[in-house]
């Protein structure tokens, strides 16, 4: 028996392992920005045949994880079930086809390809001639995306005009009348003096050549297509039940990103819920701060303040930077233990930081040969207030998301798919509950600091409303706008941005509450049942050391470590 289960387990980890292999294989770009450099010459095979292939190979390994006993021991039996779970939903969600809309203002080649810059290596010649090679692969990469957005409009599975007219600008800022215009001619400047003048010359030229005759022209062709042939076809109503199968295409987008089996309805109710709490402690503040008006009359109030805002980008890239410095030195407080790689911090880039988030996070290379980059929006930053300002970075940063994914990495005895892997709600949930721990700890020290904690929560609260409206109940875009205005104190320059996003990437945006009320619900019993014995850096090293997990395991394992500790 025992050597049959040890025959089990080989099995599986072999499994395991060959999976992360394939993922790597098949999306040379994220091995690249994992920091596996095997297959840096590459681009990903965007083709539908090779879509279709990869579905069949995790149907493969779905079929051979079912021929493998269910571990006995906790630990490899939540690494099955994990697995199993990874797999079943990817395979589900391929009936829905996400191929045929494979770029918006968030995501897409067009976007994901100059990021690249960021994550490629430019230490030796081998490296730069990589880089080289997958500029020549752009047009390939661009004309089978443009096949599938044709495929797309023969089945009616096409984006919202809305979205189209978004990636619009953000082709024609490629389209560069010389090479050393492009985003993608940057890595010219981080050529070593190691590689000698003769290989560095080539490589300046070549990189010019790609440039010009493979770049360029597949941004050209694609912007055309959009223009004149998807734009017309696109759909006319943002939310995805006009699609095709759409209603249960929304379904599966709340299971996938909430983990749970909550129904827009009953989403849109907590929304609403979580508004009015949140509401009121926002009003609480406004009598301290002895203002009479309504929410919406102070938010006019502090936009029109100028000392609330930053005039520079580089003042806003340095206010993160203070308020982080600060966290940091607070996290022991919190945390027993913390993760060993770093942060830095990134400016957005131009080409497409009007239609990106006010910031998000990347994570280091396994290898740390890099830290973990903090992106901040720096356009515009008289629309950016300083009051959110903490809220945001605890949330990218420390105690958010840097801080649970770097160690979720450095869980060396988790499979890669769990190491690298994850779940929506709790990550972004997570995130969400770090941005509360900075009070706990003493900061937001001033009114107007709070104030904008928790707005940013009644933004979250807000998302769920606004998602479901749009999603399920058939709002358009201008309700949704007008919703976040009158119910948030959001700059109408972030609320654009956020409602195109929600339109663009049905059901993400519900992860963030649903997944915080989660935590917030555990953390609440644990002192319940603790009472003066809760620890609250031990409460928090348990709920990180398993990685991000389903919320319904997440319960199941708090409650368990409770048990044990009661």
């Amino acid at each position: 028996m025992a050597t049959s289960q040890h025959d089990a387990a080989a099995s599986l980890n072999h499994l395991y392992e060959d999976y992360w292999e394939f993922i790597l294989h098949e999306s040379p770009t994220y091995a690249t920005y994992l920091g596996d450099h095997r297959y840096d010459d590459r681009l990903d095979d965007v083709s539908a045949e090779a879509y279709h292939q990869r579905v069949d190979r995790l149907r493969e390994y779905l079929k051979q994880l079912k021929s493998i006993r269910r571990p006995v021991g906790q630990a490899d039996r939540l690494n099955y079930d994990l697995f199993q779970r990874e797999l079943a939903l990817q395979i589900e969600g391929a009936k829905y086809e996400p191929y045929l809309t494979p770029i918006s203002q968030q995501t897409g080649p067009h976007i994901d390809l100059p990021q690249l810059i960021t994550f490629h290596p430019y230490k030796t010649r081998q490296d730069f001639d990589n880089y080289i090679s997958r500029l020549r692969q752009f047009p390939r990469v661009f004309d089978q995306t443009i096949a599938n957005l044709k495929t797309g409009i023969e089945k009616k599975i096409v984006q919202p005009r809305v979205v189209v007219e978004k990636i619009i600008p953000q082709l024609e800022t490629q389209v560069v009348a010389s090479p050393d215009k492009s985003e993608l001619h940057k890595p010219i400047d981080e050529i070593p003096s190691s590689i000698g003048s003769d290989d560095a010359h080539r490589i300046a030229k070549e990189l010019d050549e790609e440039i010009t005759h493979s770049v360029v022209p597949a941004y050209t062709k694609l912007l055309k297509f959009v223009k004149e042939e998807y734009l017309p076809k696109s759909r006319t109503n943002p939310g995805i039940w006009s699609l095709p199968k759409g209603r249960a295409m929304y379904d599966y987008a709340i299971r996938y990103h909430t983990t749970t089996k909550l129904t827009p309805a009953q989403i849109h109710r907590i929304g609403k819920r979580e508004l009015v709490r949140i509401n009121r402690e926002i009003r609480a503040i406004l009598r301290k701060a002895q203002f009479k008006g309504t929410l919406q009359q102070y938010n006019e109030t502090l936009r029109n303040d100028k000392s609330n805002f930053y005039t520079t980008g580089q003042d806003l890239l340095d206010g993160f930077k203070r308020i982080l410095k600060q966290m940091d030195a607070k996290l022991s407080l919190l945390f027993g233990r913390l993760p060993e790689s770093e942060y830095g911090f990134r400016e957005i880039e131009e080409f497409r930081a009007d239609a990106a988030p006010a910031a998000y996070y990347y994570l280091p290379p396994e290898d740390r040969s890099r830290p973990g980059y903090f992106y901040v929006n720096t356009y515009k930053p008289e629309t950016r207030p300083k009051y959110t300002m903490e809220a945001l970075a605890y949330h990218e940063a420390v105690p958010g998301h840097h801080l649970q994914l770097a160690l979720q990495q450095e869980l060396g005895d988790l499979p890669k798919f769990r190491r690298h892997g994850g779940y929506t709600a709790f990550i972004e949930g997570w995130a969400l509950y770090a941005e509360r721990l900075g009070k706990e700890v003493g900061f937001y020290k001033d009114m107007l600091s709070d104030f904008g904690r928790l707005t940013q929560e009644a933004w979250r609260a807000a998302r769920l409303v606004v998602d479901t409206g749009i999603h399920s109940m058939k709002w358009t875009r201008d309700q949704a706008i007008w919703f976040l205005k009158e119910n948030t104190a959001t700059t109408e320059q972030d609320i654009v941005s956020e409602v195109d996003r929600y339109i663009a990437w049905p059901g993400q945006a519900l992860a963030y509450k649903i997944g915080e009320m989660k935590i917030r619900e555990l953390r609440a019993k644990a002192e319940k049942k603790q009472k003066r014995k809760f620890e609250i850096r031990k409460f928090h090293d348990e709920l990180l050391n398993d990685g991000a997990l389903p919320l319904d395991l997440l319960a199941k394992k708090m409650t368990s470590w409770l048990g044990v500790r009661a």
